[in-house]
């Protein structure tokens, strides 16, 4: 028989029903034991925030978020080795510019040369917003900005500075029987009437991908299309929260008509030609732990309506973070994000990131566990409302928060509360809270830390939870009910 013949007398690699990892582990790091007794009594000298719980303590999965958690890669290890801390002008600079160019479109850096300065490096993506907000407050009063999710340290950069956050939740969203498969789309409609009556209020319209406070649920590229269209209409430009823009591109490719023939950057390059700017931190998508920028489409609208923003940035820049070339990052961060940049595109690593995620949410559904369905590409939102639906457990107890906790110490997995007390607010005057429009716990995965067994057990603890969600004690408030930012400063304990 000839070779080729007995190749196709057997199943092919995709016909079966698993595969390899695309990757194979370099090193590991063997955890220390807890008990649950030792963790419980640590929770509680913390106020059982887990915000607060030794890392080191977690013997089971840690979700509290993927932020500057991922896995890096041989090349971006021997990366670091390469870097350049020259104060003015390092190596890595110059290579991060021209992977910026090639990932995001020519126009979103220029040549230091050019004197049209309109990419700005920051150590982390809140630092960089921090300097955007800040010059936009500048601009006018009462100001607006919408979004289809503002994340917390977003909602509170822009609050900081005296503007309204408005979240633009996509209907699809809110609806659990929804099969949309881009629930973190924004709500065009109530965009268009917000425009409509009051565009002089609104500096910027954001749009985040994947929408994090929206339960990681991807955006489709024709609402991004349409956004910017409505924006463009009113004079009014588009920025982009981009910090998980690989993992939407890839939900496009596989789920948006017309797109299944693309490659994932050729889908990334038209993402970016409808913005005029975006934020991003590099510690999501730049799979790196440190790292942040603003950008700017050269010629764009944004640059158009605030011309004389760029030098106040690079103002902003030196007295922050450091010379423009450097911008709070080390030479070896910098390495690190240049081959980040080059990996977290690749269809063999999404395909193996968002696929593990899914699955995740698949197994924690299948057991019966109410969950965003389907997941979004970094994490499993647990629904809280309905978790505890037929119980005690009334929203001024903060369920989320209580799960978290006995998750934490019991069975050793951290999770992070996004949801009536995160989100929410507490107003002295009458003694109420503010409830949001969503109320979640979150599962972030981080990138190509754990495997498969990693996250049974994670679904097996929750389930064993869900099954015992009477049990589940209230918590007080015992400190910092009244704080901005209040989940990652407060202390409860159980009721």
């Amino acid at each position: 028989m000839e070779l080729n013949d007995l190749i196709k007398s057997f199943r092919t690699e995709k016909e079966l029903n698993a595969s390899p990892r695309p990757y194979f582990n370099h090193s590991v790091s063997f955890k220390k034991k807890y008990t649950a007794d030792e963790r419980m009594e640590t929770l509680k000298r913390a106020g059982l925030n887990v915000f607060f719980f030794p890392s080191e303590m977690i013997t089971g999965c840690d979700f509290l978020s993927d932020s500057g958690t991922t896995t890096m890669t041989d090349e971006q290890w021997a990366a670091l080795h390469l870097g350049d801390e020259a104060y003015g002008s390092n190596r890595g600079y110059f290579l991060l510019a021209e992977r910026i160019r090639e990932t995001f479109g020519k126009k979103y850096f220029n040549d230091p040369g050019e004197n049209r300065p309109n990419a700005f490096i920051f150590h982390q993506g809140r630092s960089a917003e921090d300097a955007l907000f800040s010059l936009l407050g500048e601009t006018g009063q009462n100001l607006i900005i919408p979004s289809n999710g503002h994340f917390d340290t977003t909602e509170a950069n822009i609050r900081a500075n005296k503007i309204e956050a408005k979240n633009l939740f996509s209907p699809e969203l809110k609806d659990e029987n929804s099969s949309s498969l881009f629930k973190g789309n924004m709500d065009t409609i109530r965009l268009e009437k917000l425009l409509a009556e009051s565009r002089e209020r609104v500096p910027v319209v954001f749009l985040t991908i994947t929408n994090n406070t929206g339960g990681g649920q991807p955006v489709a590229l024709d609402n991004i299309r349409a956004v910017a269209a409505i924006a463009h209409k009113y004079g009014i430009p588009l920025m982009l929260d981009a910090c998980r823009f690989a993992e939407n591109a890839w939900f496009i490719k596989k789920y948006e008509t017309g797109y299944e023939n693309k490659s994932i950057e050729e889908i990334i390059q038209e993402i970016f030609s409808y913005a005029d700017g975006f934020t991003i931190s590099f510690k999501k998508d730049g799979l790196v732990n440190m790292g942040g920028g603003l950008f700017f489409q050269d010629n764009g609208e944004f640059l158009k309506k605030y011309p004389d923003l760029p030098n106040r940035l690079t103002d902003y820049q030196i007295m922050k973070e450091g010379h423009p070339t450097y911008g709070g990052l080390s030479g070896r961060d910098i390495m690190a994000l240049v081959y980040g940049l080059k990996t977290v595109t690749r269809e063999e690593y999404l395909d193996h990131r968002v696929g593990q995620v899914r699955d995740f949410g698949d197994a924690m559904a299948k057991a019966g566990i109410p969950v965003l369905s389907p997941a979004g590409g970094h994490a499993v939102y647990l629904d809280i409302n309905r978790f505890f639906a037929g119980t005690a457990m009334k929203p001024g107890d903060f369920g989320g928060i209580g799960l978290s906790a006995l998750l934490l110490a019991l069975y050793g997995h951290r999770a992070c509360e996004l949801g009536y007390f995160a989100f929410g607010s507490y107003d002295e005057n009458t003694g109420e809270e503010k409830w949001p429009e969503v109320n979640y716990v979150r599962f972030a995965v981080p990138r190509l830390r754990y495997e498969k067994q990693d996250l049974d057990a994670a679904v097996a603890a929750v389930k064993a939870l869900y099954d015992n969600r009477d049990k589940i004690p209230a918590v007080n408030v015992v400190y910092g009910k009244n704080l901005t930012l209040r989940h990652f400063k407060a202390r409860f304990e159980f009721r």
